[in-house]
């Protein structure tokens, strides 16, 4: 990551040479190099959690000519995949920059202020206590930071953007679950110690894929300040709601315009009936099979005290990949 060298050249020199950032985005780099490092390993985060959403599809959320914009070309078509692209890397920022604040790590925030005295929940009063995740300051810096981008242009996809931007930030927001230390006679919970702490990234990752899966088609308003939906028949999207405009393309085949890397060699599961299934991975162009011999860990016995100890089975499985394209319609696609 780009952020990562930030404590040790000097804030300027290295926010200069950042490619693709705007100026306000540059201005917030060079005041907050500290965040910047948070930004840099936040995106390692979503980007593991995008392949792991999508890694029994075609788009398995991989990239084309890895540029400084991470996905390159996927993102140039307004599709849905693009709009979970947005909404996860938002997340990814409001997280780490988020998590980094409670560890003390950065010099602009902490533990979240206002959490502090008594309050109630449905089990009676407690105090305010430990730590508590400033989400709020981790939803204001990604709003800046992120954001920026898009509002140096007000066309229809930046609004598009905005959109699932602002999804993935309270995606986050969403998961903030209380926790508390129990006080009194043998720990009997008459006095509560609590304070809000973020989940883990994995259910705002499965959260913004059900929102995927339900995305909703939208077309500019006559005004141009808002959407309405492409098919009357559908609802109309919420804040909640991932929006976008295209269609997305099959993936199945190379093609560099629109970012697809295509199915060929992907490994599919022969029996399955999903989108990991051979027949919808390879698109129907069949696939080729390979006995690979695998050596993994067996019959493990626990040993008093304290080891684990176990044999090294061999076992032969059918490992199946896509075929690839014939030549000539591979051809037509790139």
């Amino acid at each position: 990551s780009p952020y990562r060298y930030i404590g040790a050249l000097g804030a300027r020199v290295i926010c200069d040479n950042i490619p693709g950032l705007v100026n306000k985005q540059r201005q917030l780099c060079q005041r907050y190099p500290d965040i910047m490092q948070s930004v840099g390993e936040g995106a390692k985060e979503w980007i593991r959690e995008c392949q792991y959403q999508f890694r029994h599809h075609r788009w398995n959320c991989s990239t084309l000519d890895r540029d400084h914009t991470v996905f390159g070309r996927v993102m140039l078509r307004s599709s849905r995949e693009a709009a979970f692209v947005y909404a996860i890397s938002s997340a990814g920022v409001v997280y780490a920059i988020t998590r980094a604040c409670s560890q003390g790590e950065l010099k602009a925030c902490g533990c979240d202020p206002l959490k502090r005295g008594r309050a109630k929940d449905e089990r009676g009063e407690f105090d305010w206590g430990g730590c508590s995740d400033n989400i709020n300051y981790g939803i204001r810096f990604a709003k800046a930071f992120v954001d920026a981008k898009e509002k140096k242009v007000k066309d229809a996809r930046a609004l598009m953007n905005l959109h699932n931007n602002r999804c993935g930030r309270m995606a986050v927001k969403r998961f903030l679950k209380l926790e508390c230390k129990c006080h009194g006679v043998s720990g009997s919970c008459t006095l509560r110690t609590c304070w809000l702490a973020m989940s883990d990234f994995r259910k705002t990752g499965d959260y913004l894929r059900k929102k995927y899966n339900g995305a909703i088609q939208v077309i500019m308003n006559q005004d141009g300040t808002g959407f309405t939906v492409a098919n009357k028949n559908f609802r109309k999207p919420t804040k909640t709601d991932l929006v976008y405009f295209e269609n997305s393309p099959d993936y199945c085949v190379m093609d560099k315009s629109a970012g697809s890397l295509g199915t060929a060699g992907r490994v599919c599961n022969k029996i399955s009936r999903g989108t990991d299934g051979c027949e919808v991975m390879c698109c129907g162009r069949g696939y080729d099979t390979t006995r690979v011999t695998r050596v993994t860990k067996c019959e493990c016995k626990f040993h008093w005290c304290c080891a684990v100890r176990c044999k090294e089975c061999e076992d032969t499985v059918d490992v199946h990949t896509c075929k690839a394209p014939k030549r000539a319609e591979w051809l037509d696609q790139t």
